[in-house]
């Protein structure tokens, strides 16, 4: 809801610091330090009380943008055309992507993409910095730098231009603390017209199933100035997630649900006062990974119904895509099909 670009952050995973923090029944000791005398203490009470300590800590909610994300990654991506990708690994650490784009109701065309993946690891799969673009035949650029600053404050840089014209361009400062997370976006400065953006997120863990947060979005540009806040819940069971967004602008309601290993199942509820506007979305997930098939569908209250599905042809590196969507409304169909190499 606040992103100024639509750019996705990778998921972050929690970094452990060095010396025996955060283990239960160890303590950090600075060098040149010995630890006190405990001979009043019965041994393993300190060790105890430490374990205790460590299981009463709330765990990190995550960021606000991602609250939503596990239920709508159960819905399909609409497809229409034809989709060529080739990925091709130069290194270590970095990629080049070609995409070639056929379509009847948008633009055709080639993106060419680049991907570096720098050497500071902050997690079992985590890679700081990350530079990712990439540009069309018209000239038009995506890019995005992503960084971990310290262990707790991660950046973003992202920048749109369009035929060599800058039409966006926004700055994240993200810093997680142990049982919070705090954000803020700066989207489209221009001080010598005196418009702009500022997007700040804050969620907080209350129990560790529990979190609630909220969202102030200020705009400014000449002869108009305002602001707009939303208030969040996410609960999160063992294998479900409900989250609820409530503002001036409407409300934003999803649940998700994981059966098993092979079936996750999602509900999306939207309602636009402005629009006068509501909506309710069914999506399912099936996952059948002896087969090598990825299979999404989902239908709404509009009538429209979407599916695709993805096969991997292992031994080969080569993954298989079709995707088709009804409007029954507007009497509209529209498929795709896609293919990737790499």
């Amino acid at each position: 809801m606040g992103s100024v670009l639509a750019a996705t952050t990778p998921s972050p995973a929690p970094s452990a610091a060095g010396g025996g923090q955060g283990v239960p029944g160890l303590v950090s000791v600075p060098p040149g330090f010995t630890m006190p005398s405990m001979s009043s203490i019965p041994p393993g009470s300190g060790s105890d009380q430490q374990t205790t300590d460590a299981d009463s800590r709330l765990p990190n909610p995550g960021t606000y943008e991602e609250c939503h994300r596990k239920c709508k990654d159960v819905f399909p991506l609409q497809m229409e055309g034809v989709r060529l990708l080739v990925n091709k690994g130069l290194s270590n650490h970095f990629q080049v992507s070609h995409t070639i784009t056929l379509s009847t109701l948008g633009d055709s065309g080639y993106r060419f993409g680049a991907t570096y993946v720098g050497s500071k690891q902050t997690g079992p799969t985590e890679l700081f910095p990350v530079m990712v673009g990439d540009i069309d035949n018209t000239g038009s650029l995506n890019a995005q730098i992503i960084h971990q600053l310290t262990t707790a404050v991660r950046s973003k840089i992202a920048i749109q231009t369009q035929q060599h014209k800058f039409v966006n361009w926004q700055c994240d400062m993200e810093y997680r603390g142990d049982d919070f997370t705090t954000t803020v976006t700066l989207g489209n400065p221009d001080v010598l017209a005196g418009s702009g953006i500022v997007v700040a997120h804050y969620l907080q863990s209350i129990t560790p199933a529990l979190a609630l947060g909220g969202e102030l979005v200020y705009h400014r540009r000449p002869g108009e100035e305002g602001t707009v806040t939303s208030l969040l819940g996410r609960y999160s069971g063992e294998n479900y997630v409900a989250t609820l967004t409530l503002g001036r602008a409407g409300a934003h309601a999803t649940y998700y649900h994981k059966a098993n290993d092979q079936l996750q199942v999602g509900v999306e509820f939207e309602a636009n006062t402005r629009m006068q506007d509501t909506t309710t979305s069914f999506g399912y997930q099936m996952d059948l990974p002896k087969a090598n098939l990825l299979f999404k569908g989902t239908v709404d209250s509009n009538w429209v119904v979407g599916a695709t599905l993805e096969k991997k042809l292992v031994p080969l590196p080569l993954t298989l895509a079709l995707g088709a969507f009804l409007n029954h409304r507007k009497n509209k169909f529209q498929c795709g099909f896609g293919v990737t190499i790499g």
